[in-house]
């Protein structure tokens, strides 16, 4: 399904206010990936000052650095966008996933919607067709608002305790209102594909789904300077037969798309925001299908701020960075084909996720032996660099 990008349907709904920051791959005789910042329209190639994001956010104030910081002009951020593309202009610059060397981790089973449908994975074994049955089972025992429990509290443990009574306890109930939450590394290092990109599903999945999810992005003293939007692509059939096949389900070629841009903390976007952020998603298909979702992160049980805590702290450092997947309210588990099978994604399937203060994130599904391969790593990066004097 083909789509083009542009300013009116990528940036944030005030990007005027907001302070943008991305990566393009830069072209010429030092071509190679460059943090850029987005301002008055236009693209700016910050690389001589800073040559990663991961360098550029371990600064302080990094707001007032780039307000002062000049910038070489690459050009329209619209005409940088026509060439965000699976296959772009090899000549033009174009926009990549917004960070380098941070790693990309991820919190699972933060809403309770999220929860239930994987306790329904589990006891369906990865069986769509037997989820619906199990769900209205699940559903009478635990309901479908867990919102009011705060994980780990005195209230958590007695619907613990009577939820193993009733042979209903899940390993994903014990990470959804336990003490300790489900914090796992999503994909490598480098590896996540941007805006305009295929995303991957692998060719075994016969039930997965896109995971609309805000991103929070963490320098290495455990600051969130800003956020971003990202696709957690899932395999549910492969989750639901074992969770310890979680890296299977999760950690495949292009299964990680973030962006479009990451939006820094400031007077005009907060943590406040990410907690109020609406985060839209809308599916469609090559026959006509379309989906919409919502994943509002008012209904989060686990503040983000306690999410990055339990990823950064004395027992785990993260010297250049991180990003941090929020988790999502949003399963779908609505018939697409056949009565009885849920959804599941469908080759060339559009997917959209948007939020008005964090713009829209814009991918294809394919499946992941057929999506662009993943070469350029953190050799490469260092080769490059070296190159083209950066370092």
């Amino acid at each position: 399904m083909n789509f083009e990008l542009n300013t009116h349907n990528t940036l944030p709904n005030d990007a005027t206010q907001g302070c943008l920051i991305g990566r393009i791959w830069s072209v010429g005789e030092c071509a190679g990936p460059s943090p850029v910042l987005l301002r008055d329209g236009y693209v700016f190639d910050i690389s001589k000052s800073y040559s990663t994001i991961s360098a550029l956010l371990e600064q302080h104030d990094v707001v007032q650095i780039l307000s002062k910081l000049q910038g070489d002009v690459v050009g329209s951020v619209d005409a940088v966008l026509a060439n965000t593309v699976i296959d772009p202009d090899p000549s033009l610059p174009y926009f990549l996933a917004p960070i380098d060397l941070q790693v990309i981790k991820a919190a699972g089973v933060t809403f309770a919607a999220s929860m239930l449908e994987r306790v329904i994975e589990e006891k369906a074994g990865g069986d769509a067709q037997k989820a619906q049955s199990i769900r209205d089972v699940v559903q009478k025992f635990i309901g479908d608002n867990l919102k009011t429990i705060q994980p780990g509290s005195e209230q958590a443990l007695k619907l613990k305790n009577y939820l193993i009574e009733q042979q209903m306890w899940s390993q994903y109930l014990e990470v959804g209102i336990g003490v300790d939450a489900e914090i796992f590394t999503k994909a490598p290092v480098l590896s996540a594909v941007g805006t305009g990109n295929a995303i991957g599903i692998h060719p075994k999945s016969e039930w997965n789904n896109p995971e609309p999810e805000v991103v929070v992005v963490v320098n290495s003293r455990g600051e969130i300077v800003g956020a971003t939007l990202g696709n957690d692509v899932n395999l549910r059939d492969f989750e639901g037969r074992s969770a310890l096949l979680l890296s299977k389900a999760k950690d495949n070629n292009a299964s990680c798309a973030l962006g479009p841009f990451i939006r820094l903390f400031d007077a005009s976007f907060g943590l406040d925001d990410v907690r109020n952020c609406q985060v839209e998603l809308k599916i469609q298909g090559q026959e006509g299908y379309v989906l919409d979702g919502l994943n509002s992160m008012e209904q989060i049980s686990r503040d983000p701020v306690d999410l990055v805590q339990q990823t950064l702290n004395e027992n785990h450092q993260y010297p250049d960075g991180f990003v941090l997947f929020l988790g999502t309210l949003f399963a779908p588990t609505e018939d697409r084909d056949h009565v009885g099978a849920g959804f599941t994604h469908k080759l060339h399937d559009l997917v959209r996720i948007h939020s008005p203060k964090l713009g829209t994130l814009h991918n294809t599904v394919t499946t992941s032996d057929q999506a662009k391969p993943w070469q350029f790593g953190i050799r490469a990066l260092v080769d490059n660099l070296s190159t083209r004097q950066l370092l």
